[in-house]
């Protein structure tokens, strides 16, 4: 089983479909079949790592609203704060102040830039 990735003409993912392991190659023959961009996407990779220990595929498991870098031959999770930056080698985002590792449950707070516990 494979997924691929429908993209938009900004690179925006629209849709994840899941597909067959194509004996050619399955990005070509989505493309041909609907006239639309298609990336093949790994369900089990994030931030460069295939969980399950096979090949990971473009840094990250496509989302509706991630963006493909070509350059990076990447999917790029959506920025979720503008103080947020991104992380080359795993194509993430991370705060500009790592969240306490207390066991506490914490909200990012952009207005001051800091986390804020919960509850």
């Amino acid at each position: 089983m494979a997924h691929f990735a429908e993209l938009d003409e900004n690179n925006i993912v629209l849709q994840v479909i899941v597909g067959v392991d194509e004996p050619l190659d399955g990005e070509t023959i989505y493309q041909e079949f609907s006239g639309k961009v298609w990336k093949r996407t790994s369900y089990n990779t994030y931030g460069g790592i295939h969980l399950l220990g096979g090949t990971p595929f473009r840094k990250n498991y496509a989302g509706i609203g991630y963006i493909y870098d070509a350059q990076r031959d990447a999917f790029i999770p959506p920025k979720p704060y503008p103080s947020w930056t991104l992380v080359e080698d795993t194509c993430q985002w991370t705060p500009p102040v790592a969240m306490p590792t207390d066991g506490n449950m914490y909200d990012w707070d952009e207005s001051t830039t800091s986390w804020v516990q919960q509850g």
